[in-house]
C-alpha cells in the first residue's frame, strides 16, 4: 500500500476545542460513549447520487488488525489481510441483511489433523499488501522480513487446498523479491483479461528480479544531465531506475516478462472492457513547490512503456519522448487502489470507468475513459469521500456491489459496501469495447516487442513520426527490439526531423561509444526552426542522451554543437528555457552563465497542470497531509527559478564577480518560500553545489551572502525556529499523563514558550495577546482543565469536535466537495477560509452550485502532536499551557525566585 512517510516533527494546529466549546458539562462521557458506531461512520461518507453505503465490520474493534487487501473466492467469500497480521475469510450477508458477517481467521500450511486453536498458532500466511484468487488458489503478495512471528519473507506465493478441507495447506513460493519492504514494496496481484495469467505491481523500493523477457528493454539509465541532488531527507537515495515495475506472468509463476516500468509507487492496476491496462502512481509530496515535481496521476500502462521517475531531483518531465504523459493528473495524494466497474451492477456511466483510491485525503475518484488516439483522456469526478477514510482495497463482489477497506498503518480499520439504489438501470452489458485505429496500430507495433522479427523495423519507421505519441513511443521500442546492425546506417541516414529524431533516441540506448559524433552531426541537420515546440523538446532530449550517455563533445563537434544550441537560446517557452540552459550550462558553452542568471532573475512560471482536485481543496480532510499543502500555499516557491539555480550550482567558468553575487543572494530570498518537506533542503544542497566551486578566499562571503545563518545545522530546515531535542516517542494517554503526573513544579518558563513555538501552536493560537486567531485563545486554558484534558484533546482531536471551530463539507452539484471553515455569507455566496496559514485568503461559492452542507467530523487539528517531544519539553509545554504564558504563575515560582 502506498503511504506518506510521516513527518518528524508535525505542523501544531493546537486547538483544545473539546474542552472550550463543552466546558459547561461537569461529567466526563465514558470512553464508549464516544466510540465511533457504524451509524457515525456512515454519516461521515459523501456518495454519489443514487448509491448507498452499508458498514459491514470493524476489524480493529474486534482486534483483527488493520485490513489493506482483499479479494473474493470462488464460493463468493471475502478474504482479507491485516498489514502486519493474519488473512481472514468472511462470509458476508446479503445487501441490505442487518446480519453481520461471520469471520474465520485462516490457518494457512498445516493439515486438518495438525490443527489446534488459533489463539494459539503462529501466523502462517499474511502481511499481505496484494490478495488473489484464480486458478482454484490464493495468490498472496507478502511485503516483510521474516520474525518470530511471521517466517515469510517478501514475495509472491501461492495457496492451495490439496486434500479438499476448504484450508489452504500448502504454500508455494513462486519468487522471492528483493527490496526494502514496506509502503514502497511489492502490491497488488489482478487477474489478465484473457484469464490464464496473472499481473503484479510492485513499488520503487523492489528490486527488478531477473526476467525472462523484457518488453521495455533493460537498457535503462538516469539520463538526466540536471545536477543531481538527492532527497535532503534520505527518501529513496539509494534507489536507481528503473523505479516501480509492472510484469506480466504465468499461473504457474514459471515465466515473467517486464511490461513497464518507471513508477514510484504504482500500488493497483486494472484492465477496462477493452483490455487496456491503468495504474494509479503516487507522487513525492515532500516536493512540492520544486520544478521536478509530478502530482499523483493515472497512467496508461502499454507494453514497454516508461514513466520516468528517478530518485531526488532526477524525474523526468512528462514531455520527454523516452517516456510517456499520464492519462490524467490527480494532484496531491496517495494511491492504494484501482478498479474499473465492468462488472458491477452500476449505471452504463459508472461502469465504464476506473475507480481510483486516495489513502490520505479519503477520495475514491471515478475517472471516465475516453478514447484520444490510441491512448485516452481521463476525467475525475469525486465518486465517495469521507474525512478520515484512510482507504486500502476495493473489489467488486460477486453481487455486483463495490466492497472497500480503510485502515492500515495500525490506523482504524473497517469494511464497507457500496450498491446502486437508484432509479437508472445498471446498464446491462452495453459497455463498449471497441478500440480506435490508432490503438489497434499502436497493438501492431507492440507485438514486435517480444524479439527480432522480420519485417519489423519496416513496419515501425514510418510510425516513427506518426502524429501519435503513444504510437511513436511504440514504434520506437519496436526498433530497440530488433538487432542495431539492421538499422543503425538507416538512423544516421535519416532526413526526415522526426524519424531522425526518435531514431537517434533509440541508437544513443543501443549504440556503441564512438557513434558520439557520428549522432550529434546528425542531429544537427534538422533544421530547429521548422520544428514545432514538442518537436524541439524531443530534439533537445536526444542531444541530452548523448552527451549523457557517451560524454560530451569536445574539439571542432563541441564548437559546432554550441553554436548550433546557443543560436537557439534563451527561447520564448520555458520549457526549452530549461532544456536548453541544462544542455549549454553542463558542456560549459561560452555566455551559457550569463544567458541563464538573466532568466533566473526574471522568469515567470507557467500556470501549473490542472489537477483532478485542487489542492486547497485537500487542506482540510486531512490536517496532517493538508497542512504541507497549505503551508506551500501561502508562499509559493518559483520553480521555473528554481530550476535554472541549480542548473548554474554545477557551471564551474563563465562567471563574473557581479554574476556571483546576484546568483547568491538569490538563494538568501529562495528561503523565504515555503514548499514541500524537502524544499529548504534542496535549496540548501544546490547552494552548497554552488559553493563549492567558487575560490577558497571567497567562500566566506558568498556563503553569507546566500543565506547560510537562514539555514539550521541539519541543512534541510530553517534555523529560525525552535525545535524539540527529543528523542520523542509515540504517547498516549496514559504515559503522558504520567509523566504530567510526576510533577509541574519548577518548570522552564523559555522552554515552554520554545514548544509551544516549535510544534506551531502560536502558528493558530493566541497566548498573552500574541499568535494566531484560527483556533481559540489558550490564555485561560488552565483555570478550566487539567493536564489529562488537555492530552486527551491533543492526542485524539477527532474525539469530540466542536461547531464552533469545525469545517464545513460542501456538497456540489457536479459532485465534488469542498472543505473549509465557513466565515460568511450573504444571500448568493459562502465565504470559505481553507488554508490556515493564510486565513485571510476567502474562496467564494456560489449557494446556487451547493446541494447540501454539514460540519466535518474532522478536527483540523493532527492527533499525536506531542510525539517529538521528550518527558521534560512535554512537561515544559503542558506547564506553559496551564500557566497561560504568564512567566509569574505559581508554576515557575520557585524558578523565578532561584533567578532572583
Amino acid at each position: 500500500m502506498r503511504r506518506k512517510t510521516l513527518p518528524q516533527q508535525f505542523i501544531l494546529i493546537l486547538s483544545v476545542i473539546v474542552l472550550i466549546s463543552s466546558s459547561c458539562k461537569q461529567e466526563k462521557e465514558s470512553p464508549k460513549q464516544n466510540e465511533p458506531t457504524a451509524t457515525t461512520k456512515l454519516e461521515k461518507l459523501k456518495l454519489a447520487d443514487g448509491f448507498r453505503a452499508e458498514h459491514l465490520y470493524s476489524p480493529s474493534a474486534n482486534e483483527q488488525g488493520s485490513w489493506v487487501s482483499m479479494t473474493f473466492d470462488n464460493k463468493g467469500r471475502l478474504i482479507t489481510s491485516d498489514q502486519y497480521g493474519a488473512l481472514y475469510r468472511l462470509e458476508l450477508s446479503p445487501i441490505g441483511s442487518t446480519t453481520p458477517p461471520k469471520i474465520e481467521k485462516l490457518i494457512i500450511g498445516t493439515q486438518d489433523s495438525q490443527r489446534q486453536d488459533t489463539t494459539t498458532l503462529k501466523i502462517g500466511m499474511g502481511y499481505a499488501q496484494g490478495l488473489l484468487y484464480a486458478f482454484n488458489s490464493l495468490y498472496v503478495m507478502v511485503n516483510h522480513n521474516s520474525n518470530k512471528d511471521f517466517d515469510k519473507n517478501t514475495g509472491l506465493y501461492r495457496l492451495q487446498d490439496t486434500d479438499g478441507d476448504d484450508q489452504f495447506d500448502k504454500i508455494t513460493l513462486l519468487k522471492s523479491l528483493k527490496g526494502e519492504p514496506g509502503e514502497h514494496g511489492p502490491h497488488s496481484i489482478i487477474l489478465a483479461p484473457d484469464k490464464k495469467s496473472i499481473y503484479i505491481a510492485a513499488g520503487n523500493h523492489t528490486d527488478l528480479p531477473a526476467m525472462d523477457a523484457y518488453r521495455l528493454p533493460p537498457v535503462w539509465k538516469e539520463d538526466n544531465l540536471f545536477p543531481q541532488i538527492k532527497d535532503p531527507r534520505g527518501h529513496a537515495n539509494n534507489r536507481e531506475a528503473p523505479g516501480g515495475w509492472i510484469a506480466h506472468l504465468d499461473s504457474l509463476g514459471q515465466r515473467w516478462e517486464l511490461i513497464s516500468a518507471g513508477y514510484r509507487n504504482e500500488f493497483d492496476i486494472a484492465f477496462n472492457q477493452a483490455g487496456d491496462l491503468f495504474t494509479y502512481d503516487s507522487d513525492m509530496e515532500w516536493d512540492f513547490g520544486m520544478p521536478w515535481y509530478r502530482p499523483t496521476r493515472i497512467c496508461h500502462v502499454t507494453s514497454g512503456s516508461e514513466f520516468g521517475w528517478r530518485t531526488g531531483n532526477g524525474k523526468w518531465s512528462p514531455a520527454y519522448p523516452d517516456n510517456l504523459p499520464p492519462v490524467l493528473n490527480i494532484g496531491q495524494g496517495s494511491p492504494t487502489n484501482l478498479i474499473y466497474g465492468m462488472s458491477a451492477k452500476f449505471p452504463a456511466k459508472y461502469r465504464n470507468t476506473l475507480f481510483a483510491f486516495d489513502w490520505s485525503f479519503g477520495i475514491i475518484y471515478a475517472i471516465q475513459l475516453t478514447p484520444n488516439g490510441s491512448s485516452y483522456d481521463g476525467k475525475a469526478e469525486e465518486f465517495l469521500s469521507g474525512s478520515p477514510l484512510p482507504l486500502t482495497d476495493g473489489v467488486i463482489g460477486p453481487d455486483g456491489a463495490l466492497y472497500f477497506l480503510t485502515g492500515g498503518r495500525r490506523l482504524e480499520s473497517d469494511l464497507y459496501r457500496v450498491y446502486y439504489d437508484g432509479a437508472e438501470k445498471d446498464g446491462g452489458d452495453n459497455i463498449s469495447n471497441e478500440i480506435t485505429e490508432e490503438n489497434k496500430l499502436r497493438r501492431k507495433l507492440e507485438e514486435f516487442h517480444t524479439g527480432p522479427q522480420q519485417g519489423a523495423v519496416d513496419f515501425a519507421w514510418p510510425n516513427l513520426k506518426h502524429e501519435d505519441r503513444f504510437v511513436r513511443y511504440a514504434a520506437r521500442i519496436a526498433v530497440e527490439h530488433q538487432p542495431v546492425s539492421e538499422w543503425q546506417e538507416r538512423a544516421l541516414k535519416e532526413t526526415d526531423p522526426q524519424i531522425l529524431t526518435q531514431a537517434i533516441i533509440a541508437l544513443v540506448r543501443h549504440g556503441k561509444q564512438d557513434l558520439k559524433n557520428n549522432l550529434l552531426q546528425a542531429l544537427m541537420r534538422v533544421d530547429y526552426a521548422k520544428l514545432s515546440p514538442p518537436q524541439q523538446i524531443d530534439l533537445l532530449r536526444a542531444f541530452e542522451l548523448v552527451f549523457f550517455r557517451m560524454g560530451n563533445p569536445a574539439g571542432a563537434v563541441k564548437t559546432q554543437v554550441i553554436s548550433y544550441l546557443d543560436s537557439h537560446f534563451p527561447s520564448n517557452a520555458n520549457d526549452l528555457n530549461r532544456m536548453l540552459s541544462n544542455l549549454l550550462v553542463h558542456i560549459e558553452a561560452p555566455g551559457a552563465v550569463k544567458k541563464t542568471l538573466a532568466l533566473l532573475e526574471t522568469a515567470k512560471d507557467d500556470p501549473l497542470d490542472k489537477t483532478a482536485s485542487a489542492s486547497s481543496d485537500l487542506i482540510l480532510r486531512n490536517p496532517q497531509y493538508g497542512l504541507d499543502i497549505a503551508g506551500m500555499l501561502s508562499k509559493v516557491p518559483p520553480r521555473q527559478q528554481t530550476y535554472y539555480a541549480v542548473v548554474l550550482s554545477q557551471a564551474k567558468s563563465g562567471w563574473t564577480p557581479d554574476l556571483q553575487e546576484k546568483y547568491f543572494k538569490w538563494f538568501a530570498q529562495a528561503f523565504t518560500f515555503k514548499g514541500g518537506r524537502s524544499y529548504i533542503g534542496f535549496i540548501d544542497k544546490a547552494r552548497q553545489m554552488a559553493l563549492s566551486k567558487v575560490p577558497k578566499n571567497q567562500f566566506a562571503h558568498f556563503n553569507t551572502l546566500s543565506g547560510d545563518s537562514l539555514v539550521d545545522g541539519s541543512g534541510i530546515d530553517l534555523a529560525e525556529l525552535p525545535r524539540p531535542k527529543g528523542p520523542g516517542r509515540r504517547w498516549n494517554v496514559e504515559t503522558a499523563s504520567l509523566v504530567a503526573d510526576s510533577g509541574l513544579v519548577n518548570r522552564n518558563f523559555d522552554q515552554g514558550k520554545m514548544m509551544f513555538a516549535a510544534t506551531y501552536c502560536a502558528t493558530c493560537h493566541t497566548m498573552q495577546g500574541e499568535g494566531g486567531n484560527i483556533g481559540p485563545d489558550l490564555t485561560q486554558l488552565g483555570t478550566r482543565f487539567t493536564t489529562k484534558d488537555m492530552l486527551v484533546s491533543i492526542l485524539d482531536p477527532n474525539k469530540v469536535v466542536s461547531d464552533q471551530y469545525a469545517a464545513t463539507v460542501f456538497v456540489m452539484k457536479d459532485g465534488s466537495s469542498i472543505v473549509g471553515r465557513l466565515t460568511n455569507e450573504d444571500e448568493e455566496k459562502y465565504y470559505v477560509s481553507q488554508n490556515p496559514f493564510s486565513p485571510q485568503t476567502l474562496r467564494e461559492i456560489p449557494k446556487k452550485d451547493v446541494t447540501s452542507t454539514k460540519l466535518s467530523r474532522v478536527s483540523v487539528m493532527m492527533p499525536g502532536l506531542i510525539n517529538s517531544l521528550n518527558n521534560e519539553e512535554l512537561k515544559d509545554l503542558l506547564a506553559y499551557l496551564m500557566a497561560g504564558g504568564n512567566k509569574e504563575h505559581e508554576l515557575y515560582k520557585n524558578k523565578n525566585q532561584a533567578a532572583k
